[in-house]
């Protein structure tokens, strides 16, 4: 049948080069059902709710603040070993419209843990709102697209092995959820140690929640008492929160990566 050739944009590239040294991780995935109905009942009192995405990562960083293996990373520079992280980077995915196409671009969050949950709103606000050109995170992943393929997978390379600069420039957790449109993903890949996610949320705050992680630096056991930990963060520390907050304009959940804008 013929068909037509249709040239690889700048950002599918990325995602190419990302998913080149994902696939090599060794992933395993632990779920747990967490029933958030105290976080819910904060959330539904504001006059403007404030996106769950902001609400998990702001949770996760706190988690990851009490469980050292989160802020670990498996890098083979000098010598295959563990590097710990002082603080979380995360990294989330936005999906935006450039050139005629919906791409996904990463922005990344230095030490969320000790934001506040209006700060992170803001972040995610900005991410995907303002001109592409604008953020300087996006304009620099597009330029490094355009590098020719051995460059762009030698500096990854680098950058993944490198302890120090692995952190500042891919983070040390990612986000990426579509529950915003009804679905969720079974199996999310990325070269950092975990990835979390979560599917669609009832109207009584039960939700599955998932961290896919990296077996070099874990094992399953800590991840599900993480998890057991990460709920009781979300409906504790995270629903205070949210309960303090003065009333404001808030994001829609649209702002991350497969959530329609």
């Amino acid at each position: 049948m013929r068909g037509r050739a249709v040239k690889l944009s700048p950002s599918r590239r990325l995602v190419g080069d990302l998913m080149r040294f994902s696939i090599g991780v060794p992933r395993v995935t632990v779920q747990r059902q967490m029933k958030l109905a105290p976080l819910q009942q904060a959330r539904m009192a504001q006059r403007s709710k404030t996106s769950w995405t902001v609400l998990f990562l702001k949770g996760y960083a706190l988690l990851s603040q009490d469980v050292a293996e989160l802020r670990r990373a498996y890098v083979k520079l000098p010598r295959p070993q563990l590097y710990e992280y002082p603080v979380s980077v995360a990294s989330v995915a936005h999906e935006r419209e450039h050139e005629g196409e919906r791409i996904v671009l990463l922005s990344t969050i230095k030490d969320p843990e000790h934001r506040s949950i209006a700060e992170i709103e803001g972040h995610f606000l900005a991410a995907r709102s303002k001109p592409i050109h604008e953020i300087k995170e996006f304009r620099r992943a597009l330029k490094f697209a355009r590098a020719p393929g051995p460059i762009r997978w030698l500096l990854m390379w680098l950058g993944l092995n490198l302890g120090r600069q692995r952190g500042r420039r891919f983070g040390t957790f990612q986000l990426s959820v579509y529950s915003g449109l009804g679905a969720e993903s079974l199996n999310p890949l990325t070269p950092l140690t975990t990835i979390f996610n979560y599917g669609p949320i009832s109207e009584d705050g039960t939700v599955t929640v998932r961290i896919h992680y990296d077996h070099r630096v874990m094992d399953g056991a800590n991840v599900a008492r993480a998890l057991v930990r990460f709920e009781s963060i979300l409906n504790g520390a995270i629903a205070d929160e949210v309960r303090g907050m003065p009333s404001g304009e808030a994001i829609p959940d649209g702002a991350v990566s497969g959530m329609a804008p």
